[in-house]
């Protein structure tokens, strides 16, 4: 990696869109197991009229049942603000939408399927039928497609957004600029791009079974990267920690303008 200031010669920055905050109910119409690690869910409902996804990253607020078996009604939305119809808030969590047909009326969320957590938990006893609501998204970060190098670098937790923008890059003809390094603490999750194998793909895997990768092995990995000259755009996702420590080393010491990092944390390690 050469550390030598990389101001964009690219003025296409990233543009970032609102929508108009709506709450959904939707229910699932059928289920896939993905490779023993994740679990694909297509819901629909007449809800999902109008629902729209512009960016690869979008988040939608999920918000699940307090026991199994039971739906979440979506809040009202008033002058005073979200007014929930118990009262109290349901746990929520944020899921990048994989997919919308709006023909089919049919939304595809893919969930990573780990040993805890209240959204893991669920999907892995998802079932026809079941219900849920939904926020979101409440904007979109549009991210050109035809920078001359892309960084996209993610653990499990991102993959879904990376799927998505596969099929963009491939789509405008420029899969080629990127290079993508994922982490992963299962090996089977390797499957979960198999159909974009094509492209510069590098792993990183746990060196036991269930056990994620050392952050400073994936830093050292991302520092190793081929990253030199302008025209670049870099995207990190992961745990918190990780994730500032590759922005900073981006913007910090390789001097890419901050428009052209995004890096985000889905989660933080306690």
């Amino acid at each position: 990696m050469e550390n030598n200031p990389m101001n964009n010669v690219n003025n296409q920055r990233p543009v970032r869109v609102k929508n108009e905050l709506k709450f959904r109910e939707i229910i699932v119409k059928r289920c896939e197991d993905l490779f023993g690690c994740f679990k694909r869910i297509i819901f629909t409902g007449e809800e999902l009229g109008g629902f729209v996804s512009r960016g690869f990253d979008d988040h939608i607020k999920v918000f699940f049942p307090s026991a199994p078996g039971k739906s979440v009604t979506p809040p009202r939305i008033t002058e005073e603000g979200i007014v929930w119809p118990e009262g109290a808030r349901p746990i929520g969590r944020d899921y990048t939408p994989l997919s919308f047909n709006a023909e089919k009326n049919e939304l595809t969320l893919d969930f990573y399927l780990h040993d805890d957590g209240v959204a893991s938990e669920w999907a892995a006893k998802a079932k026809p039928g079941d219900m849920l609501a939904v926020g979101g998204p409440r904007g979109s970060l549009l991210i050109p497609t035809d920078y001359a190098r892309q960084l996209y670098l993610c653990d499990e937790t991102g993959l879904p957004a990376i799927k998505r923008r596969c099929g963009e890059l491939n789509a405008a003809g420029t899969a080629g600029n990127a290079v993508i390094l994922a982490s992963a603490r299962d090996a089977r999750c390797r499957e979960y791009l198999a159909d974009h194998n094509d492209m510069h793909i590098q792993w990183i895997i746990g060196e036991a079974p269930g056990r994620r990768p050392d952050n400073d092995a994936v830093l050292a990995s991302v520092k190793a990267l081929p990253l030199s000259g302008k025209d670049c755009f870099i995207w990190a996702t992961g745990e918190g920690g990780l994730v500032k420590a590759i922005g900073d080393f981006f913007t910090v010491q390789c001097g890419v303008e901050p428009d052209f990092v995004r890096a985000v944390a889905y989660w933080h390690d306690k």
